[in-house]
This record gives structure tokens, C-alpha cells and sequence, in this order.
């Protein structure tokens, strides 16, 4: 290019180099200009990606304090995480051990229910509630006593009134006189009229005598009988002062329970033990040792041998 303008400047005149140099050095300034003109454009572009370099490092940094701080967060949002971890699990076994116990609860709840429930139904009341009167002559028992009385007189009367018939007819058979203390029979005369009229007084006493026995023995009869229909136990006297108890609901003829009167009037009775009553530690630790009831605990026992035979 340098040639091709040498050899072209050379074709010029002096004259003629004149406006060619003017108009190349208006060009060459002008695109002094523009290189000028373009050097400030990427100068400012330059400063422009200096000043964004600077604000993306200023956020750089920014963004790398974040994440250090993010780290440190999440170090402890793992520490409480464990944390919250162990809390949960140290929570469920509390759950677990609550939902035992309310099992457990539940279960004596309902075992002291049934215990209400058969206390209830052997009559036992709450004295907070519940009021019970006991009259200082109960007249039942005092028109008994005095039925009781009476018939005992009267069969000793008669036990005594056939003692002096007999020794009387012994005596008027044997033909001796009259004792003095026979005498308030009545005045007998030694007829055998007389004598034939005493023995059929004599053989009347008796007869009414087996009578009255036969009376009191189907009354004995009865009593035994409604005593064993109502409570439902056949009482039965084996020796003095001791009584056997033996229950209509008895899984086997051997259970029964022994009681012995501690008291000559027998208003204090205690518990024998037999092979029966070693199977019956809670009923006597609650009603006996606890209540001091002997129904309550004839009841109890009485109601737990009828569940089973309906139960089973």
C-alpha cells in the first residue's frame, strides 16, 4: 500500500500534493478521532466492568458471609435437630410409660368396681351417706326370746309333772306309801282305778310330750331349711360352740368353713382354718381383718362361687 501511494504521489505535482496531504491528514485526524472517540468509549467500558467487577466481588463477599453464616446455622439447627431428636424419643417412651400405667389403672378401676359391686350387693352402705338406725330392743328378737322362753317352760313344766308321775306310779306299783314330796301331785288313794287313771295321765304326758318334741323338730326343721334357702349355707353344729358352714354354690362336699364360738352368749365368733379357707386370703383380709364382718364376707364368698358356676 506504501508503493501503490509512492508510485501515486509520484504522478502528482508539487501543487498537487498539497490538497492530497490536506485531505489525508483531515482523514487521519478524523479517525484520530474516532480511535480517540473509541479509546474513551472502552476507557468508560472499561472502568464500567471495573466498577461491576468490584460491586460482583463486593457481592461475592457479601454472598460468601452468607454462606459462612448460613453454615454456622445449620451447625446448630443440626445440634437442636439431635437435640429435638433425643426430646421426641425421651417424650415417646413418657407416652408409652403413661399409656402402662392408664392400662394399669384402668384395670384397678375395674376391679375395684366389682369389689363396690359385690359390697353393694351384700349390703354394705357408705356411713357418709347413708344412716343406719339399730333400736336398743329389737322387738323381734324380744318376742322370740320370750317365745324361746316359754316353750322352755312349759317343757320343763312337763318334763317335771311326768318325772312325778313316774316316781308315783312306781311307787303306788311297788305299793310303798306316798313320799312327802309327792304329795303336791294331788291326794291319791290307792285304788287301782286311781293308779289306771295316772298312767293314762302318764301316757298322756308323754304322747304330748313326743308331740311337742316332733313339733320342735320339723320347726328345727324349717328354720335350717329357710336359714339355708336365704343365706345359702347349711349350718351344722359338730361339737360344742362350733358350727360348719357349708354352701349350696360348693364346688366339691369338702369346702366349708368352720366357726367357733370365742364367748359363753356366742356374740364373738372366729374363723377356723380348713382346706377351704386357705383359698380365701383376700375375702378375709377385706371383710374380716379390715370390715370386721363376717355377712359381709359369707356374702362375698357366696357370690364369687355362684360367678363361677354361672360362668362356667
Amino acid at each position: 500500500m506504501r508503493a501503490i501511494l509512492d508510485s501515486y504521489d509520484s504522478e502528482l505535482s508539487p501543487s498537487e500534493h498539497t490538497p492530497q496531504l490536506t485531505c489525508r491528514l483531515r482523514e487521519a485526524e478524523e479517525m484520530l478521532q474516532k480511535v480517540h472517540g473509541h479509546n474513551a468509549e472502552m476507557e468508560a467500558h472499561v472502568s464500567k466492568a471495573l466498577e461491576e467487577a468490584g460491586m460482583q466481588k463486593q457481592r461475592a463477599e457479601l454472598l460468601t458471609s452468607e454462606v459462612k453464616l448460613l453454615k454456622s446455622q445449620m451447625g446448630t439447627s443440626d445440634q437442636s435437630l439431635s437435640i429435638n431428636n433425643e426430646t421426641i424419643n425421651s417424650l415417646r417412651l413418657k407416652i408409652e410409660e403413661l399409656e402402662s400405667e392408664r392400662g394399669r389403672l384402668e384395670e384397678a378401676n375395674k376391679v375395684l368396681e366389682m369389689k363396690l359391686e359385690r359390697l353393694c350387693l351384700s349390703g354394705s352402705y357408705d356411713p357418709a351417706e347413708v344412716k343406719v338406725v339399730h333400736l336398743s330392743i329389737n322387738p323381734a328378737q324380744k318376742a322370740q326370746k320370750a317365745e324361746k322362753q316359754r316353750r322352755k317352760e312349759e317343757v320343763q313344766q312337763l318334763q317335771d309333772e311326768c318325772s312325778k308321775l313316774r316316781e308315783l306310779v312306781n311307787v303306788l306299783e311297788g305299793g310303798s306309801p306316798v313320799p312327802v314330796k309327792l304329795e303336791a301331785a294331788g291326794t291319791i288313794q290307792s285304788s287301782s282305778q286311781e293308779v289306771s287313771e295316772l298312767k293314762k295321765q302318764v301316757e298322756s304326758a308323754e304322747l304330748k310330750n313326743q308331740r311337742l318334741r316332733e313339733v320342735f323338730q320339723k320347726k328345727i326343721h324349717e328354720f335350717r331349711t329357710a336359714c339355708y334357702m336365704l343365706t345359702g349355707y347349711r349350718i351344722d353344729i359338730t361339737t360344742e360352740n362350733q358350727y360348719r358352714l357349708t354352701s349350696m354354690y360348693a364346688e366339691h362336699k369338702d369346702d366349708n368353713l368352720l366357726f367357733k364360738s370365742t364367748s359363753p352368749s356366742g356374740g364373738k365368733l372366729q374363723l377356723l382354718e380348713t382346706s377351704f379357707s386357705l383359698t380365701l386370703h383376700d375375702f378375709i383380709d377385706l371383710h374380716l381383718h379390715h370390715q370386721n364382718s363376717i355377712p359381709a364376707f359369707l356374702s362375698a364368698v357366696t357370690l364369687d362361687l355362684f360367678s363361677r358356676q354361672t360362668f362356667t
